[in-house]
């Protein structure tokens, strides 16, 4: 109980580090890549973010999923991939040598679809090298480069105002 604390105040002290020194780069590229993260808690249809990768032309194989659930048996699902607690150590190291790829690519784009304040989603999302960063509202700003304010449950309006805003601002092949 003792280390858990201690654990979490370093990781929380390394995302503060990582989101104060983060450098927003909106080029005028067209995206090519896509990348999504999301809790398994709040959301399991799959089907949703193909969709949305269709939409705004994203190959298939240039979009890669992840998901999150702090239930260790959850890893079993059918999409790309699933991460718990135990990937993450101290001072925001990344156990899992499959999260730690996805978060080395550099996706054209990041969504991270989901409202929690679990720290190891805001991690992968910290930690990513995507481009340009899409999510929910979050309490921390930094997060993201467009924060787009909907409820989980409310995909459609969330999908339409990504292909909006990426239609603003020419970031969608035509």
């Amino acid at each position: 109980m003792f280390l858990r604390a201690f654990k979490e105040n370093s990781n929380k002290k390394y995302l503060n580090k990582l989101l104060s020194n983060r450098y927003v780069n909106v080029g005028d590229s067209k995206i090519e890549s896509l990348g999504i993260i999301f809790n398994l808690g709040e959301n399991e249809d799959f089907g949703l973010f193909k969709n949305l990768a269709s939409k705004i032309k994203v190959n298939p194989n240039n979009f890669k999923v992840i998901g999150f659930s702090r239930d260790k048996k959850a890893n079993l699902n059918t999409w790309d991939l699933c991460f718990n607690p135990d990937d993450f150590g101290w001072n925001g190291v990344i156990k899992h040598v499959e999260l730690q790829s996805f978060l080395d690519k550099k996706f054209d784009v990041l969504i991270s679809y989901y409202l929690s304040e679990d720290f190891e989603l805001k991690l992968m999302t910290a930690k990513s090298k995507a481009q340009f960063k899409i999510g929910n509202l979050q309490t921390d700003f930094r997060l993201n480069d467009l924060i787009i304010n909907t409820n989980l449950n409310e995909f459609d309006v969330f999908e339409n105002e990504v292909f909006k805003y990426l239609t603003i601002l020419n970031k969608i092949k035509k």
